[in-house]
């Protein structure tokens, strides 16, 4: 039988480690109840300490969606929030990682093949659309919810480092403001959140020097942003690109 109790429920995935792991510390500190996931044993073992629910599976895998899905159903009857977490994305034939990254050197574009496209699509817009499919009914009977997709500073300005990812991203934007138009009557939000340079991702003095504020940001930083746009204190944000980059995009 599920728990009954008045605290919210929320879903991570790819919550092993990383941003997952610290939106779902953030969470947790927040009073939520969680449903984690991710490929390896991470999520499993954050769950026993956050006293949540934890599995293995992979957000390419609709099969392992259904099953995160499940699980939060079964231990608790309701869903508040999602978090749609995903591993970083390569593709681009040059760094895109760590002191070696250079955003100004041309990399890889049509050398990509199909299946690295279609991998990208799993990473990033279809697992968003099969987690929306699952969660959307039941948001739906209970008369609200919320969706947050981790995306990325790239989705507002392409970087040759991140073809996959700069040109899904914008994708996923399109498909976070068709749901927020379809769904917010239900009382049902999506938004995206585009983190920059982050402290788990090494960056040379010189990529500092390209950031306003002259620093990556810190994991807490994303994950109070997340956590902010997971709760009713967003209420009234809903299919918005919410960039916490210090100031690195230069665009609107």
């Amino acid at each position: 039988m599920p728990r009954q109790s008045k605290k919210p429920v929320a879903i991570v995935t790819a919550a092993g480690k990383g941003l997952g792991a610290a939106c779902a510390r953030e969470l947790a500190a927040r009073g939520y109840r969680l449903v984690l996931q991710s490929p390896s044993g991470g999520a499993v073992r954050l769950a026993k300490t956050l006293r949540g629910v934890g599995l293995k599976g992979s957000v390419s895998d609709p099969k392992h969606l259904k099953e995160v899905v499940e699980a939060a159903m079964d231990h608790y009857g309701r869903i508040d929030a999602v978090l749609n977490n995903t591993g970083h994305i390569a593709g681009g034939g040059i760094s895109s990682r760590g002191p070696a990254y250079d955003p100004k050197a041309k990399g890889k574009l049509l050398e990509l093949g199909d299946q690295d496209w279609q991998h990208g699509l799993d990473m990033i817009i279809l697992n968003v659309v099969r987690m929306s499919r699952l969660v959307t009914p039941i948001m739906r009977r209970q008369k609200g919810g919320t969706i947050l997709n981790m995306s990325s500073f790239a989705g507002k300005e392409p970087s040759p480092a991140y073809p996959l990812g700069a040109c899904l991203r914008m994708a996923l934007a399109g498909f976070t403001k068709l749901y927020s138009d379809r769904y917010g009557r239900d009382g049902i939000r999506m938004n995206n959140i585009l983190p920059g340079f982050i402290e788990n991702w090494p960056m040379s003095a010189e990529l500092k020097k390209t950031v306003p504020m002259a620093r990556p940001g810190s994991m807490a930083e994303v994950a109070k942003t997340a956590a902010f746009l997971l709760s009713g204190d967003s209420g009234y944000i809903t299919g918005q690109n919410i960039v916490v980059d210090g100031g690195l995009t230069r665009g609107p």
